[in-house]
C-alpha cells in the first residue's frame, strides 16, 4: 500500500479538510466529509468512489481498518497517511478512530425516486398492476439540526421507509454531523432536496396520502390507518409544521403526550409514528 505521510499541520491536504466543516467551501468543491470506520465502509458498499481517504493509525481501534483502506484504494481512491497531530486536527470527533475520507456530492431529485420507491417504476402510473409494496415515504421540513437530520436518516432506514425528502433545507445534508449521525445510512437511503410544492404535487400526483403529526390533532397515530401509499410529515424543531402542510395534509394525528411536555424532539416524534407504520404493514 503506496501512501504519502503528512506530518505538518500547514499541509495544503490538512487546511482543506478542515475548511471542508464548512457548508460554503463544501459546495465550492464539490466534496464533503466522511469520518469513521463504519461511515467510510458503508460509502464504499454503496458504491460511492471516494476521492481521497486519510488515516492516522495512532487512532485505529483494530477493527481491521487497513482491509478498509485498501478496498478504498482499489477503487481509486488517493491514500494518505496523516502523523497523530494532523490527524487530530482534520478529525471533527472528540474520540476519531483513525479514518477520514472525501466523497463526491450528489443531487437527487423527485424524479429520480420513480425508480427508488418500491413499485412506482414498476408499476407505472396509471397501471393497473398493484406495487409490490406501498410507496413509504418520510417527508421533513426545515430541519435546523444536522444531528437531528442524520437521526431521521438512521431511524427512517430501520424502519424500512423508502426515501426522505428534505424540504425547504436550513440545514446541510452533506454536513459532517449529518453523515455522523445517520451512521453513513446517507449513503444507501435515496434523500431528495426540493420545496414544498413540488414535493406535494409529486405525492399528490402519484396517489401517496400525507399524514402530518401535530400536537393539536384530534386523532391518535395509533387509532388511524397508516397502510397503503404514504408519506409522513415531520416539522421544524422550533416551529413545527408549517401552514401548508397542515392545510394540504390528508390527515393530522398527534402523539399522545402523559407528561408537561407537549412535544417530542422531532426525530424521537419520526421514529415512533414511522414503526407504528411498520408494525400496521406487519414488518418483521
Amino acid at each position: 500500500m503506496s501512501t504519502e505521510r503528512i506530518t505538518s499541520l500547514q499541509n495544503p491536504h490538512v487546511k482543506q479538510l478542515v475548511r471542508l466543516r464548512d457548508r460554503r467551501p463544501r459546495d465550492e468543491a464539490g466534496q464533503f466529509l466522511v469520518e469513521g470506520f463504519r461511515e467510510v465502509r458503508r460509502a464504499l458498499a454503496a458504491g460511492v468512489k471516494l476521492h481521497e481517504l486519510y488515516y492516522g493509525p495512532d487512532w485505529f481501534l483494530g477493527v481491521n481498518e487497513l482491509a478498509l483502506i485498501e478496498e478504498a484504494q482499489s477503487t481509486g481512491a488517493l491514500v494518505f497517511e496523516l502523523s497523530k497531530g494532523a490527524f487530530a486536527k482534520v478529525s471533527y470527533r472528540d474520540r476519531p478512530d483513525g479514518l477520514l475520507a472525501l466523497a463526491p456530492q450528489w443531487k437527487r431529485t423527485l424524479a429520480d425516486l420513480e425508480k427508488t420507491v418500491t413499485g412506482l417504476a414498476e408499476a407505472g402510473l396509471g397501471s393497473a398492476t398493484a406495487p409490490a409494496k406501498p410507496p413509504f415515504v418520510l417527508v421533513v421540513e426545515a430541519i435546523e439540526k444536522p444531528g437531528n437530520l442524520g437521526t431521521l436518516l438512521r431511524g427512517a432506514d430501520a424502519a424500512g421507509v423508502d426515501a426522505v425528502v428534505v424540504c425547504d433545507p436550513v440545514t446541510d445534508i452533506f454536513n459532517p454531523n449529518v453523515v455522523r449521525s445517520s451512521t453513513g445510512v446517507l449513503f444507501s437511503m435515496p434523500v431528495v432536496v426540493a420545496e414544498s410544492g413540488e414535493v406535494r404535487s409529486w405525492l399528490r400526483t402519484r396517489g401517496i396520502r400525507v399524514v402530518a403529526t401535530t400536537p393539536a390533532a384530534p386523532a391518535l397515530y395509533t387509532d388511524s390507518d397508516l397502510r397503503g401509499p404514504l408519506a409522513i410529515i415531520m416539522g421544524s424543531e422550533q416551529y413545527g409544521l408549517s401552514e401548508f402542510w397542515l392545510k394540504e395534509s390528508d390527515l393530522l394525528v398527534r402523539i399522545p403526550m402523559a407528561g408537561q411536555a407537549d412535544s417530542l424532539n422531532v426525530a424521537m416524534a419520526a421514529i415512533i409514528t414511522l414503526f407504528e407504520v411498520a408494525r400496521q404493514r406487519g414488518a418483521g
